[in-house]
């Protein structure tokens, strides 16, 4: 696998000077933009495994670009338009072809926040039938989330729309390779959207799918559940995972999540049903996975609180 490093002064030689260098320096919490080569004309950055309330910087998933014969498709762009910039720097270091798409695989802000990098290309911006409205609910809201903590470099980050949308199936085509979209049902959020590759078998779950760091709820645990078990009929021969490391031992990868979820969705329905409070729950619910998995406090307690109110009235 062949790494590239983009180092902030590569922004200013190959166009990206929306962001001066000497600023750029003194936020992004590492000097320089590592890409990995997963396959073939595939390309990931891998954000850190940060937490959005103690170390957020605008890169802690995982953004992707993959070059065909015609032009390129961005898979998810970062938390920031300065994250987005390094972004295109980096695809600009491998090619020079265009980027015709630009893919979110949903609305999280870690996710879309560098959207606006791409305007200048007159890309086409892909996402689930219902993105569009739900970045317009929480365009206030997640405005306010990356002032309060980027700061600074919240600057020029906006919620660019999809102009093309995925209600169920979808194929871009690169010139020699096809991507197959399929937008999913309620999971991690309500506007999930998976890519796959025809040409190398690579699958990108967006965030269907964590590894190493701990996976998150926000929509519906159940049907987080069933689309994990849907994708393991997948074609794929390696995932790239929304937040983690790329795998080809992608079914054990899914398996792992499941596990978590389903450790929860039972000591939860278990604490209701002994009417214990959901804080009780939150200090009880999966600890046989603590130790699996990264950032497990923080993000196990905000999946308690998020899916016990709704499991009350199963």
């Amino acid at each position: 696998m062949r790494i590239l490093m983009i180092t902030m002064s590569m922004l200013t030689l190959i166009g990206c000077t929306s962001v001066s260098a000497s600023h750029a320096n003194s936020q992004i919490s590492h000097e320089d933009f590592a890409v990995e080569q997963v396959a073939d004309g595939i390309y990931v950055h891998h954000g850190k495994h940060l937490d959005i309330d103690t170390g957020y910087q605008g890169d802690i998933c995982n953004i992707s670009f993959i070059v065909g014969s015609k032009g390129v498709a961005v898979i998810d762009t970062g938390g920031s338009l300065k994250t987005g910039n390094l972004l295109r720097a980096a695809i600009r270091k491998v090619t020079s072809l265009p980027v015709l798409y630009v893919v979110n695989t949903h609305v999280h802000p870690d996710h879309v926040y560098g959207n606006a990098a791409f305007l200048s290309d007159k890309s086409v911006f892909v996402g689930h039938e219902k993105l569009a409205n739900t970045m317009e609910l929480r365009r206030d809201q997640y405005a306010k989330l990356n002032e309060r903590l980027l700061h600074a470099d919240a600057s020029g980050s906006d919620l660019v729309k999809p102009g093309l949308t995925v209600k169920d199936k979808l194929t871009l085509d690169l010139g020699d390779r096809k991507l197959d979209l399929t937008a999913h049902a309620a999971a991690h959020t309500n506007t999930d959207v998976s890519l796959i590759d025809v040409k190398t078998g690579t699958l990108f779950t967006g965030d269907l799918l964590f590894i190493e760091r701990t996976p998150v709820v926000e929509t519906d645990i159940k049907g987080l559940i069933a689309e994990i078990e849907a994708l393991k009929a997948s074609p794929a021969k390696q995932v790239v995972p929304g937040h983690g490391p790329a795998t080809k031992d992608w079914v054990a990868a899914l398996a792992n999540a499941q596990r978590y979820l389903n450790q929860l969705l039972a000591d939860v329905r278990a604490s209701i049903k002994k009417n214990e409070g959901m804080e009780k729950a939150m200090e009880t619910a999966a600890m046989a996975e603590k130790d699996k998995w990264q950032l497990f406090e923080i993000a196990n307690r905000r999946n308690v609180n998020t899916i016990y109110p709704a499991l009350e009235w199963e």
